[in-house]
């Protein structure tokens, strides 16, 4: 049986955390699907934005990122 870490594991904090979703007293922490369908259109407005030389800038900059030794 799988639950969700973000909900407590406690019966009584349950409880308690499922009066306050109910109640408003709290808010559920999911995300929204419209940001979800945001991040998705991101990428490619971003691509279509950017002139090739920029995104190579970008793309070396970040494989430098990573190759960097501390």
């Amino acid at each position: 049986m799988t639950t969700n870490p973000k909900r407590p594991r406690d019966p009584n904090q349950l409880a308690k955390s499922i009066v306050d979703l109910a109640t408003g007293e709290a808010e559920d922490k999911k995300p929204l699907a419209s940001a979800r369908k945001g991040g998705l259109k991101g990428s490619k407005a971003r691509m279509e934005a950017l002139t090739p030389e920029q995104r190579s800038e970008i793309a070396r900059i970040a494989a430098e990122a990573r190759w960097k030794k501390s």
